[in-house]
């Protein structure tokens, strides 16, 4: 048996959420449905935001309450405030996740507020939750590049992690939006977050614009990260983003942990299978997605 890595799957929400075509809910249920068949455990489910600004999210109260009492899988939803973290609730969400920035010009254009006044918003959100019993994860984004300022310090990029870790946040995913990175970028930025937060409690979260997504997870999982966010068929990207490619596909990633000897548990053919579901659904062309031939 290899070391296991733990793949959480971010199409339903990451993923739809940048889709000129807004899915129904019945499609998005029997797209979250195909991903646990093929074995995946953590799987975001959608977001509690305003459907005037991100319509594909609308209904993601009725998409989570089609899974309730579902055992052996964690449905996480993007919550960014009270209101949004009061109708998760409402819908039996279990676990939530919240978003800041490592960039100030990013979280203004984002969210409409700094960063410390995004943290702000989180204190009472992540209190709540925690009292209920339900987890939370945190995001940072711009980890690697901002579309607005360019690079990003990294201080401030371990600095926010660390940030949310101290709120109660069980594990921080680190975003690069844009997809700029690089492998020894990469590799530099994990190791600054890594003196503040535990590689244990660290994920990573590549977009794919330079084609560099799946060599910065192979890096990052040299240094000892085993926590990987991925998209099926590479769908997703930032609304607030201009250019900004879709995640790394989950096929992709599951391939390279395969290939290194890690087990992930998760069929990669079936997610495959999943990925040409969903495209359709959305009326598009899938890539070319390959058979393991090992």
């Amino acid at each position: 048996m290899g070391e296991r890595v733990r793949i959480v799957e971010v199409g339903p929400r990451d993923g739809l959420q940048n889709e000129a075509v807004a899915v129904s809910v019945e499609t998005r249920v029997a797209f979250i449905e195909r991903l646990i068949a093929a074995g995946l455990k953590s799987i975001e489910a959608g977001s509690f935001v305003s459907s005037k600004w991100v319509p594909q999210m609308a209904d993601t109260a009725t998409v989570l309450k089609a899974f309730a009492g579902r055992s052996g899988v964690s449905l996480p939803v993007l919550v960014p405030n009270e209101k949004g973290l009061d109708a998760a609730l409402e819908a039996g969400a279990r676990e939530v996740a919240i978003f800041a920035a490592a960039s100030e010009t990013f979280s203004q254009k984002n969210i409409n507020c700094s960063i410390a006044e995004s943290f702000e918003r989180f204190n009472p959100v992540v209190e709540r939750a925690l009292s209920a019993g339900i987890r939370v994860r945190g995001y940072v984004s711009c980890v690697l590049g901002c579309p607005y300022e360019g690079r990003v310090p990294l201080e401030k990029v371990a600095g926010v992690a660390a940030r949310l870790l101290s709120l109660g946040c069980y594990e921080i995913s680190l975003g690069d939006t844009i997809g700029t990175g690089t492998p020894r970028a990469a590799q530099s930025m994990l190791k600054a977050v890594s003196e503040r937060v535990a590689l244990s409690q660290l994920a990573v979260h590549f977009h794919d614009t330079y084609g560099q997504a799946v060599a910065n997870i192979y890096a990052c999982l040299e240094e000892g990260v085993r926590v990987i966010d991925s998209s099926a068929g590479g769908l997703g990207g930032c609304p607030y983003a201009e250019g900004a490619t879709g995640n790394v596909a989950t096929e992709d990633a599951i391939y390279l942990c395969d290939g290194l000897g890690f087990e992930t548990d998760v069929d990669r053919s079936a997610i495959i299978e999943a990925s040409r579901f969903i495209f359709e659904a959305l009326g598009k062309t899938s890539r070319l997605l390959r058979p393991a031939w090992t």
